[in-house]
């Protein structure tokens, strides 16, 4: 198997097994965002996507603010699915009601499917730009754009503005779903070849052994993993009681010696969103 010559990356060969590991939910809180900064620094993932909204946004900017060499992406979210530490959105909340549920907050995941079902196009342009502006005004320079718990962004016409955005700021755009990733062929933009692979979609045990056996696996191509470490501490468990397992383990794979060495072994060259900006801004 070959990648599809529309969606190949131009510095590298069809044949070249190809991977996007990029961790998500930076800024969800100081824990997380210190095992997403260990599993770039010390780890094998290679970029991340930042949650403005959260109450770790600001400690995750200074973060990303002393290392500009890290590529990192605006994490778009209109869902909140910690009721024990809420976050809501930037902009005023009497210019996007349609977003808002009946306590004035962001859905939970839940509930996120109805809310998104009713929300005015125009709102969630108003909320994306002041998430998008927040970095901006931070002084950061983002990769790109995705959407957090949205496949590519839950409805076609969210997926059209979030590439508008994106090519006004010229950035890039993480597509999940076949319908996207044909339209961004069909544009002659660089996208995945294969289905992505979702952290939260792995079993707590037997983690390590999945990842082992995914890279194995890998085939030639474009593929992506969206991972979500975490440390795992007292304040993780308080904080994300659903999550925190899911969070430790992908931290503990991505900065062990035995990740590197499978990527060595099986010839994978692991990428970032900054590779994947790069590309496209070729193609514009």
């Amino acid at each position: 198997m070959t990648a599809r010559p529309s969606a190949s990356l131009p510095r590298f060969p069809p044949e070249a097994r190809l991977l996007i590991v990029n961790a998500d939910d930076f800024g969800l809180h100081p824990e997380v965002n210190e095992a997403v900064i260990r599993s770039i620094e010390d780890g094998v993932a290679a970029s991340c996507s930042l949650m403005t909204p959260c109450p770790g946004a600001a400690h995750a900017m200074a973060l990303l603010r002393d290392r500009p060499e890290i590529p990192f992406g605006v994490h778009l979210t209109l869902v909140c699915e910690q009721p024990g530490r809420p976050w809501g959105p930037l902009a005023p909340r009497a210019l996007i009601p349609s977003l808002l549920d009946a306590a004035g907050g962001f859905p939970s995941f839940e509930d996120a499917p109805g809310v998104l079902a009713h929300a005015r196009l125009d709102e969630i342009e108003i909320e994306f730009r002041a998430q998008l502006r927040a970095v901006l005004d931070a002084g950061l320079e983002p990769s790109h754009l995705d959407w957090h718990c949205l496949a590519d962004g839950g409805r076609p016409d969210v997926f059209e503005l979030t590439l508008e955005l994106a090519d006004e700021h010229g950035l890039a755009v993480r597509a999940w779903l076949e319908p996207s990733r044909e339209l961004l062929r069909a544009r002659g933009l660089p996208t995945l070849d294969h289905d992505f692979l979702d952290s939260f979609a792995l079993d707590v045990t037997g983690k390590a052994e999945a990842y082992a056996r995914a890279l194995r696996e890998l085939p030639p191509g474009l593929s992506e993993w969206a991972v979500h470490p975490g440390l795992g501490g007292p304040a993780s468990q308080a904080a994300d009681p659903d999550g925190w397992r899911v969070r430790r383990g992908d931290h503990e794979f991505l900065t062990s010696p035995q990740a590197r060495e499978l990527l060595r072994q099986e010839g994978i060259t692991v990428l970032g969103y900054g590779e994947i900006r790069r590309a496209w801004l070729g193609r514009r």
